[in-house]
C-alpha cells in the first residue's frame, strides 16, 4: 500500500493541476470501489472549484468552494494519472508499479482552467481497494477516516518527548506500536522498517521498553523520533524529484523504486558501518519486517 511519503508526492503533483480548476464533468465509471460511491457523486462535484489540494495521513483531501470535501485513498494499488491533449502524468513514485491500463480507469475528472487550458485527472485502480467518500468541511475532523488519527511525523512535533509519552508501558512490539494509526498517523510498513533500522532498534521488543515514566524522553525516544523524520522527509524530497517526469502513452520512463537500507534486502549484508550482521526478515501481524538482528536491539 502507498504510504505517507507516496500519498505526499501525489498530493504535490496534483496540487498544480487542480487548484483553482473548474471540474466541468465527472465520469463515474463504476458503482463503488472498496465502498460504494457516496449518492449523486459525480453531479456534486460537477460545477465546482478545487480551492486546494490537502492530506491527512494517507488520505487525500480536496477542497471545493463550497460542500462536499472530498477524501480519496489510493488503496493498495490506486494511482492518479493526469493528461492533457499531448501528455499524461502519475505524480508520485512508488515502490511497486502502478497501473495505467484504461480497464482500470474507474472515475475521470475533467478540468478547466481560468486561462482556458483543459485536462483530465484519472483515478485509476486495478484491485479497488480505493475509495472516494464526502465529508462536510465542518465535521472533517469527526470524519470515520480521520477521526483518532494521530499526530503527523512531518515535522517537529514528533519528538522524542512526544514518542517517550506515547510508548511509555506500552507491550506491543515496537513495531506494531508505530504503526498504530492512533498514535503516529500515516507511518507504514516500509519506512518503519527503515526508521528502526537508523535508530538501530530492534521490531521485535516491547515499545514502552525504550520509555521511562520519569523522564521527558530518553536517549532511544529522541533517536528514533529523528529517525523517523529523516526517512519521511527523504523520502518525500526523493519523490518531489520526480514531478516533472512526464510518463508517455508508450510507458517509457517507468517507474522509479526506492532504494531502500533494509526493506526487501533479506539475506544482505547489513549497511551499517562496522557491523557484521545479516538482514532478516520475520512475520509480524501478516507484514514481513526487515532488520538487522546485531546491530538493532
Amino acid at each position: 500500500m502507498p504510504e505517507l511519503p507516496e500519498v505526499e508526492t501525489v498530493r504535490r503533483g496534483l496540487q498544480p493541476a487542480m487548484e483553482g480548476a473548474l471540474i466541468e464533468t465527472v465520469e463515474q465509471r463504476r458503482a463503488d470501489l472498496r465502498f460504494p460511491f457516496p449518492a449523486g457523486f459525480a453531479g456534486r462535484l460537477q460545477g465546482r472549484s478545487v480551492t486546494s489540494v490537502g492530506r491527512r495521513a494517507k488520505y487525500l483531501i480536496v477542497h471545493l468552494d463550497r460542500d462536499p470535501v472530498l477524501i480519496c485513498h489510493l488503496g493498495m494499488s490506486g494511482s492518479f494519472r493526469i493528461e492533457t491533449e499531448d501528455e499524461m502524468a502519475t505524480p508520485g513514485r512508488f515502490h511497486h508499479a502502478r497501473s495505467k491500463a484504461a480497464a482500470h480507469d474507474h472515475v475521470v475528472f475533467h478540468l478547466r482552467h481560468a486561462d482556458g487550458a483543459r485536462m483530465r485527472i484519472v483515478f485509476n485502480d486495478p484491485r479497488r481497494f480505493g475509495f472516494m467518500l464526502f465529508s462536510d468541511a465542518d465535521g472533517l475532523a469527526t470524519h470515520p477516516m480521520l477521526a483518532g488519527l494521530g499526530v503527523e511525523p512531518t515535522g517537529n512535533a514528533l519528538d522524542g518527548a512526544l514518542l517517550n509519552g506515547l510508548l511509555c508501558g506500552r507491550k506491543a512490539p515496537l513495531k506494531a506500536a508505530l504503526l498504530d494509526q492512533t498514535l503516529i498517523a500515516g507511518l507504514g510498513n516500509i519506512y518503519v522498517c527503515e526508521a528502526l533500522w537508523r535508530a538501530r532498534l530492534s521490531p521485535l521488543r516491547a515499545a514502552g521498553s525504550i520509555a521511562s515514566a520519569s523522564k521527558a524522553s530518553t536517549e532511544r525516544t529522541e533517536r528514533l523520533a529523528q529517525a523517523i523524520r529523516e526517512v519521511i522527509a527523504e523520502a518525500v524530497a526523493a519523490g518531489g524529484s520526480s514531478l516533472r517526469d512526464y510518463v508517455h502513452t508508450d510507458g517509457s520512463l517507468g517507474y522509479f523504486q526506492h532504494a531502500f537500507a533494509v526493506y526487501g534486502r533479506e539475506g544482505e549484508a547489513c549497511r551499517h558501518a562496522g557491523c557484521t550482521g545479516t538482514v532478516r526478515r520475520v512475520v509480524q501481524s501478516g507484514r514481513s519486517t526487515f532488520y538487522c538482528s546485531a546491530c538493532q536491539r
